[in-house]
């Protein structure tokens, strides 16, 4: 069989070609897409998902799901689902830590403020979440499960120990701990490898 030499094609764990970007297009790493586009207001339904200027918008969710809400200060970006009224139903808020996020949320209000179903607009919000991260260079991600189970494993989540997270979190309240790992489901958990992720 022969072999072929066309530029597309790399050996397994080859380094990606370069290519330069249009000015002002801040490229991501792994092929993520670029800052530009992960942050790009996109509809679904009838509702409008797109950044959140201010963490602090979305408290009043936290505040009503009875969900522990970041520090504002601390937050590296947030997302929200908008109703065609202006109002918000749904926020996921993330904190940084060097190549780790944390997500909290996503919180979907269930009081008929809209009619998607609310795991289906959770997993618009952890995609968007996801792909943001990435577009920042993050490649791990970490929640609290909250009942979403399903959201997370669709996701690729698998359940790590707390001894997974880096140390800018630990301590963060709630029970359970997910991980994601951009790329690959690969974990080891040897001394060390939370702080490999920060």
């Amino acid at each position: 069989m022969a072999r072929s030499n066309k530029p597309d094609r790399r050996r397994p764990g080859a380094a990606r070609p370069t290519s330069s970007r249009a000015a002002g297009l801040a490229t991501a790493p792994g092929g993520a897409a670029s800052l530009d586009d992960a942050v790009r207001p996109r509809s679904w339904r009838e509702l409008d998902l797109h950044p959140l200027a201010d963490a602090t918008d979305a408290r009043p969710l936290f505040e009503f799901a009875a969900v522990p809400c970041p520090d504002p200060s601390g937050v590296a970006f947030g997302w929200g689902a908008v109703s065609t009224d202006g109002a918000l139903v749904a926020t996921l808020l993330a904190e940084r830590a060097g190549r780790a996020v944390l997500l909290h949320g996503p919180l979907v209000r269930i009081d008929g403020a809209t009619s998607a179903d609310p795991l289906d607009l959770a997993s618009q919000l952890v995609a968007a979440a996801l792909e943001h991260a990435a577009a920042l260079g993050a490649d791990t991600a970490f929640t609290r499960p909250q009942g979403l189970d399903r959201v997370w494993i669709r996701f690729g989540f698998i359940p790590v120990p707390e001894s997974a997270l880096p140390a800018t979190f630990a301590g963060c309240p709630g029970v359970g701990l997910y991980g994601w790992r951009g790329g690959s489901a690969l974990w080891s958990f040897r001394a060390g490898d939370a702080e490999s992720a920060a």
